[in-house]
């Protein structure tokens, strides 16, 4: 926990894949967070786990695999709802939100292969409140 006065302090390849999803490159966001995850044995394990499955539900749904986009939507809720409703910055009612909404179609789908286009407007963001300290997003980090 930090105090008032103090940065917060994020892992950076947390933050490095923060800025991949929101650039929609959730290829590389799920690539930068399972590097963290799989050094990584502290209470927040699983939530990183949620994050790379996000990622990877939009990578598919964005490439045309919509039964692996609504197998990994449905997973990656399971990994970040016990971690509701602040983890590590992310306000996760919000994302969580936002990932349903951009994913409704395909979670709603029977079928084995619809056709679903990805609409960028609905795509989520991850912003973090408090955010990063400008000057220190780049540095170390700690486990």
């Amino acid at each position: 926990m930090t105090s008032p006065d103090s940065e917060p302090a994020y892992e950076r390849l947390y933050l490095e894949g923060i800025a991949s999803f929101n650039d929609c490159d959730y290829y590389e966001s799920h690539e930068l967070w399972e590097e963290l995850w799989t050094d990584y044995r502290g209470p927040s394990r699983k939530f990183y786990q949620g994050l790379i499955q996000a990622a990877v539900a939009l990578y598919h749904f964005g490439n045309g695999n919509i039964r692996g986009a609504r197998k990994l939507h449905a997973s990656a809720r399971g990994y970040l709802e016990p971690y509701k409703p602040l983890h590590l910055g992310l306000d996760l009612d919000a994302f969580l939100a936002a990932f349903d909404r951009c994913l409704a179609e395909v979670a709603a789908s029977q079928e084995d292969f619809p056709e679903i286009e990805l609409d960028p407007e609905l795509l989520p963001e991850i912003h973090l409140d408090p955010p990063p300290a400008a000057t220190s997003a780049g540095e170390g980090d700690t486990a």
